[in-house]
């Protein structure tokens, strides 16, 4: 064959030698283009459209599985916000219901307190007569006495030591009173 301007050329090493080289080298070429291009290349493109299919199918799921988690947020929001309202209005009624049972107790415990000091009161009133009465009978005795010793005569007689008494008594509630 003819040689190429040897391996001096603007190539250097790369230029064949001989055209019968560089036919062959553009024959293979041109076979394993075309191989490429029939079996490789749509091999790969259909891998290809494969993996973009499957990327988008994941792109919508992930986008609908994305819209579900939105909108259960939204209702567990909605279901919070609600047992909010609920806890404050429960929350509320505890505070009105525990108001009434203070101002019942309170009721309660003023009208004890009162039906109690009724009572005490009554008691000493009856404590004060009973003892009024028997201080009474106890001056009674003792003015007898004290009359009979500085009459000199006793007061046997019933009528005249009651009259002594109720006299002394009646003198006795006319003083003034000191505290």
């Amino acid at each position: 064959m003819f040689p190429l301007e040897g391996s001096s050329g603007p190539l250097g090493p790369l230029l064949p030698e001989h055209l019968s080289e560089f036919v062959v080298g553009l024959v293979l070429f041109a076979v394993i283009w075309v191989v490429m291009a029939k079996k490789i290349v749509p091999a790969f493109e259909a891998v290809y459209k494969r993996r973009d299919e499957l990327i988008r199918g994941g792109i919508e799921e992930s986008e609908r599985k994305q819209a579900e988690a939105d909108a259960a947020l939204a209702r567990y929001n909605a279901q919070l916000a609600k047992a909010a309202d609920e806890a404050a209005g429960i929350r509320e009624e505890a505070r009105d219901s525990a108001a009434q049972i203070r101002t019942k107790a309170r009721r309660q415990a003023e009208a004890e307190a009162e039906r109690v000091i009724a009572a005490a009161r009554a008691q000493i009133g009856a404590e004060r007569v009973q003892a009024a009465s028997e201080l009474r009978g106890e001056i009674g005795g003792l003015a007898t006495d004290l009359a009979g010793k500085i009459l000199g005569e006793t007061l046997a007689d019933e009528q005249r030591a009651s009259r002594a008494v109720d006299r002394f008594l009646a003198e006795l509630d006319q003083l003034p009173v000191k505290a």
